[in-house]
């Protein structure tokens, strides 16, 4: 998903993304159905979108991930979990205030996504552009390959 950023409160939104990343992570974890994930302001006018010294905008928060299921339960179930996240970055983007608070406008919210998640949009020549190493989802991985326990502090 990417949605453009008001530029001008782009250094706030920076700082509740950083603020935010420990609750989105632990929200990750415990949806049990995300592979990989990352949440990233983007400088669409920089040819790579990556900031540079002097990022010049227009600005886009995405938010990229590959999890198992349907669609419509991820979303329902990261609503469930980081509601109040949403709430916080959608105030930052284009047309997202409308869905606040986002746990009383689930529907509207999964429909916005939807409409801006460029993998619910069919690619230019209708092919299918995903591709995945092994057929395994997250529960099945996380049985076989456990997480180390974090270390014990002397």
């Amino acid at each position: 998903m990417a949605l453009d950023v008001d530029a001008s409160q782009l250094p706030a939104l920076q700082k509740v993304v950083a603020t935010a990343q420990a609750e989105i992570n632990a929200a990750l974890t415990s949806v049990g159905t995300v592979h990989f994930a990352r949440v990233l302001v983007l400088d669409t006018s920089s040819p790579n979108l990556q900031f540079t010294a002097t990022p010049a905008g227009p600005f886009a928060l995405a938010v990229i991930t590959e999890y198992d299921g349907d669609f419509a339960r991820y979303t329902q179930d990261f609503v469930n979990k980081i509601g109040d996240v949403f709430d916080m970055l959608l105030k930052f983007t284009v047309g997202g205030s409308a869905l606040v608070p986002v746990t009383d406008n689930v529907a509207a919210f999964t429909a916005f996504v939807a409409a801006n998640d460029l993998s619910q949009q069919p690619p230019n020549d209708g092919g299918n552009r995903l591709y995945s190493a092994y057929p395994q989802t997250v529960q099945q991985i996380l049985a076989k390959f456990p997480p180390a326990a974090a270390p014990v502090p002397a």
